[in-house]
């Protein structure tokens, strides 16, 4: 007879953006392991920070009871402003890491406009009271840009299950990429469900109306394997060769015999 195989009891939760923080290892350790992010190393604190290769970008994970628990941040370039974006305690790591892989993708798309109201859009979201907003399907999320269209300022996405029942919120300044907005707002429109484990104690609410759980057993390797896998598909693509088609070459010329 074959041994029992190790399980672990995981909910399956929707929406996602009410599921929980989740693991903080989903985005520091690819952003390490797979992206070549350094840390420090002090263990007396319990805080994160993160540099990235060429020192431009800062990724601070400090809680804080009165404050955002992360924060995101980037030094000004020659055509790019400094910006910075931050996240609620319970902002779900999914959406964390879907902006932290789209800042370093090492080829990230050039071509292409991106509106971080589209994802939203296409799942339902519709206009809210106020300008430049748009809201959940179940009114538990919300999105608006502050500003206006000749002064465009931060964005902000904010989950809440009431007025005075504030969830988590991001923050995105006006400078922020909006290409990495627009990455986080898709994994946020997104229908699938996160995977959480002992959800009871992280879920701002049980009403089955609101949120749906589905309870089940995993096997604990395939669990465990998870990260695994998403380090290892984000190093393959640092690694992959430029998309761009290499020059082609000529063919060396004859030489001439010469009499």
């Amino acid at each position: 007879m074959s041994p029992t195989l190790e399980t672990v009891e995981v909910d399956f939760i929707t929406p996602r953006h009410l599921a929980g923080g989740g693991d903080p290892a989903w985005v520091t350790v690819p952003l390490h392991r797979a992206c070549g992010w350094s840390h420090g190393d002090d263990s007396l604190v319990p805080r994160v920070l993160l540099s990235s290769p060429d020192h431009k970008a800062l990724l601070h994970l400090w809680p804080d009871p009165a404050g955002q628990w992360w924060t995101l941040s980037h030094a000004g370039e020659t055509e790019q402003p400094a910006w910075y974006a931050s996240f609620g305690a319970r902002t779900p790591v999914e959406l964390i890491a879907a902006a932290t892989d789209a800042l370093t993708d090492p080829s990230p798309p050039t071509d292409a406009p991106f509106d971080p109201y589209e994802p939203l859009r296409q799942t339902g979201w519709s206009p809210t009271a106020a300008g430049n907003g748009l809201a959940s399907p179940d009114s538990t999320a919300y999105l608006q840009r502050l500003g206006s269209a000749e002064e465009p300022g931060a964005w902000f996405v904010t989950a809440a299950l009431g007025p005075d029942r504030p969830v988590w919120q991001a923050r995105f300044g006006e400078h922020t990429p909006a290409r990495l907005v627009t990455a986080f707002t898709a994994a946020l429109a997104d229908p699938k469900p996160v995977l959480r484990i002992d959800s009871g104690r992280s879920l701002p609410t049980r009403d089955p109306n609101i949120v749906s759980r589905q309870t089940t057993d995993v096997r604990a390797e395939l669990l465990a394997g998870a990260l695994e896998e998403r380090v290892r598909s984000l190093a393959a693509r640092q690694a992959a060769p430029p998309t761009s088609p290499a020059p082609s070459r000529q063919p060396p010329a004859k030489k001439r015999r010469s009499r």
